[in-house]
């Protein structure tokens, strides 16, 4: 996958000081608080940053988190795993694999088939009507 490396003058012209914030600083939006936590439409949502798919709306469910949440990514590569240890936590924080924009946690208490639950933040994500 091609890579998207911009500096971050160029991040700052290209996202709203809350996208930057959220996924270039890794920081989260409030839980319940986000666009996308109940939304409920059909289609893909992609990263905000870069436009990578990243999520089909058939694999969304309501965790009760607070935060959009999936039970896995559109494809094994869109997203990449990283261990954060932020906060006084151990978590797995979730990046875009094109341009490794902080997405959000994926944690192991999700439903069936995968358990997981990723966790994302809304800010991160641009939802698009499948076609």
């Amino acid at each position: 996958m091609d890579q998207l490396n911009l500096s971050e003058a160029e991040w700052k012209a290209r996202l709203t000081p809350e996208q930057y914030h959220v996924l270039r600083e890794a920081g989260t939006e409030r839980a319940f608080a986000g666009k996308y936590n109940d939304y409920k439409a059909d289609g893909i949502y992609h990263c905000a940053a870069c436009a990578l798919e990243l999520f089909d709306s058939a694999d969304k469910y309501d965790s009760g988190s607070g935060w959009p949440s999936f039970t896995q990514p559109i494809a094994p590569d869109a997203v990449t795993d990283h261990r954060d240890t932020s906060h006084g936590m151990v978590r797995i924080e979730s990046r875009c694999a094109r341009c490794d924009s902080h997405l959000g946690h994926v944690f192991p208490d999700g439903p069936p088939p995968t358990g997981l639950r990723y966790c994302m933040n809304s800010v991160s994500l641009d939802f698009r009507p499948r076609k």
